[in-house]
């Protein structure tokens, strides 16, 4: 496998660098990168040290490293961006490719600051994700079913399914009041519904995941050989997706899905909107 560097340089926290640089690698799965994040490139100092880094990378792998940028302040922007570029790197910088055609489009000049996109542009946008974050944590794994009343989408499904992740980041990322029901016990091996999901049967949407898969993650818990067993996992896999289809509740398998792509998929499936922009 070729391995290659990629640096998100960044007059910011680097997290648009990040973003915008993991999709476009993604797409070459052949390729193993290394990935160095350089966040608050803001002066001169820092952007020689950058530099340096970069063509250290250069001269070790044998091949120029990759530089996604995102330098946007205005007052050491081009001077910077002269430092970064003059490596032995290919050098992409996102706001030089894009910023300029929209400028022309809309026949105004950007505002060239930082951080715009991740700062608090809508305090009921933010204050909405927190709640939500809040109302995860306080309804994760089973905790106050009497709350399912206020969430948008219970996740229902066995341990380490990947209920909570998914919980957190509806909440974080869109606003969400996401709740999560584990399926243990008497759940799986008995006929009776659970009274959570008889309850609020319109709101459950199940998780379910390959039985390797689910043993791989348990054994990684170090809790029990029972627990993380091909017979245990399998039985408790193939009783949930029985459950699932008695009670008709829709599902998704997430044994290759990232918690974004969960996410998405669940958004998507159940209609529900959206509720920040940010």
């Amino acid at each position: 496998m070729t391995q290659r560097t990629v640096f998100f340089v960044s007059d910011h926290s680097g997290v648009t660098a990040e973003t915008l640089g993991q999709s476009l690698i993604a797409q070459f799965d052949a390729l193993d990168f290394t990935k160095i994040t350089v966040p608050f490139v803001s002066t001169v100092d820092k952007a020689k040290r950058v530099a340096r880094k970069i063509n250290a990378a250069a001269r070790e792998q044998g091949s120029p490293p990759i530089v996604f940028s995102t330098l946007v302040r205005e007052d050491v922007r081009d001077t910077v961006r002269a430092i970064v570029r003059r490596t032995d790197a290919l050098f992409l910088d996102f706001f030089d490719s894009f910023l300029g055609p929209l400028e022309q489009e809309l026949g105004r000049t950007s505002q060239h600051a930082m951080g715009l996109s991740h700062g608090i542009q809508d305090y009921r946008e933010y204050d909405r994700r927190i709640e939500a974050m809040n109302f995860a944590l306080a309804h994760d794994d089973g905790s106050s079913p009497d709350g399912y009343e206020e969430a948008d989408v219970v996740l229902a499904g066995v341990s380490r399914s990947g209920k909570t992740p998914t919980c957190l980041y509806l909440a974080l990322q869109y606003g969400v009041f996401a709740a999560n029901y584990p399926l243990t016990g008497s759940d799986l091996e008995g006929r009776r519904v659970p009274p959570a999901l008889s309850r609020y049967r319109d709101k459950f949407y199940g998780l379910t995941i390959e039985p390797r898969r689910l043993g791989e993650l348990r054994s990684a818990r170090g809790i029990g050989r029972r627990y993380a067993s091909p017979r245990q996992v399998s039985f408790e896999v193939r009783q949930a997706q029985a459950l699932f289809d008695r009670l008709d509740i829709p599902f998704v398998d997430a044994t290759r899905c990232s918690i974004e792509e969960l996410a998405s998929r669940i958004l998507d499936a159940t209609r529900l909107e959206r509720r920040t922009t940010s």
